[in-house]
């Protein structure tokens, strides 16, 4: 268990963080969501004590860093911004290295080894200085060393940064493949991501916590959650679409042609829509369910003002 309260941090008079508060239970895979800037990487450098508060309380586990900062930090794994490692060593010299540090010794030791250059898929680059490896690879180490030891918190700062989109897709299996069991806080600001891998998406805009929630409830916050878009072949009477039941609004984009219903609240309307196109045999060449936009979402809740109450 995580437990932040009123966290900040602060640098003379710029606030990083400002007065953060929130609990992680073990099973959930946290987005940590923000523009850049937002003080993504600055919390998590706290909750991994890489980075002192200026006030507030971190508990860990029934931990503090004050009197456990060690005990804490064996059981997280941590994955910077960046990635820094020894780029002369090799990949297997790094990791061997690693494994030294977290007190991996015997059979242990060579299971996990083992088990995360699998996991990472880093067999065909064992041998290669860490300096000589893509952008992606690199990553792929970062993340290797992380979960080497099996923490019960993994701490992962912008994990599929560089990856190409087969790589990703491998990374967030692995991510929920390993959350069954543990916390999980992926900071990114991928909206993509979040959907794909996440229970709970929290997200920070001027060191503020602006949102905390499901994704799904993220999606619903946008007004085309549940709208219906259909793109026509050629022009037709569309007018009677507007006066549909459970329509509230009609949107025609004049440059795409694309034409936007959107619902009353509540309201579900693509069977309708769907049957009305029908019968008259309207030239529709797509007929969409709206997810909800939450580029739309993420951009309303980082730019509005917020004032301390």
């Amino acid at each position: 268990m995580i437990s932040v309260k009123n966290l900040s941090k602060h640098y003379h008079h710029f606030k990083a963080v400002d007065d953060l508060s929130f609990d992680i239970a073990p099973g959930n895979i946290v987005g940590f969501l923000g523009p850049n800037g937002a003080g993504k990487s600055t919390t998590m450098k706290m909750l991994t004590g890489f980075l002192p508060p200026t006030s507030g309380d971190i508990v860990i586990q029934d931990k503090r860093y004050a009197s456990d900062a060690k005990a804490i930090q064996r059981n997280i794994g941590y994955l910077p911004e960046g990635a820094p490692a020894y780029g002369d060593m090799t990949v297997w010299q790094f990791l061997h290295f690693i494994a030294d540090v977290r007190g991996l010794k015997g059979a242990a030791r060579k299971s996990r080894l083992f088990d995360v250059i699998g996991r990472v898929e880093l067999a065909d680059v064992l041998n290669r200085p860490i300096d000589n490896l893509s952008k992606g690879f690199k990553r792929r180490v970062g993340l290797a060393q992380a979960i080497l030891h099996d923490p019960d918190i993994l701490i992962l700062d912008e994990p599929t940064d560089g990856l190409d989109p087969n790589q990703k897709h491998h990374v967030r299996q692995l991510i929920e493949d390993l959350s069954k069991e543990k916390i999980v806080v992926i900071s990114t600001h991928i909206l993509e991501e979040v959907t794909a891998v996440c229970n709970r998406v929290m997200i920070i805009a001027n060191g503020q916590l602006r949102f905390d929630d499901t994704p799904n409830a993220l999606r619903h916050q946008s007004r085309f959650c549940n709208a219906v878009s259909l793109k026509m072949s050629y022009a037709a009477d569309i007018s009677g679409l507007a006066e549909l039941e459970g329509v509230e609004e009609m949107e025609i984009d004049r440059k795409t042609g694309l034409v936007t219903l959107f619902p009353e609240p509540g309201k579900h309307i693509f069977h309708v829509i769907n049957e009305y196109v029908t019968q008259r045999r309207l030239p529709v060449e797509t007929l969409t369910l709206e997810q909800g936009r939450l580029d739309e979402v993420f951009r309303d809740i980082t730019t509005r003002e917020v004032s301390h109450g």
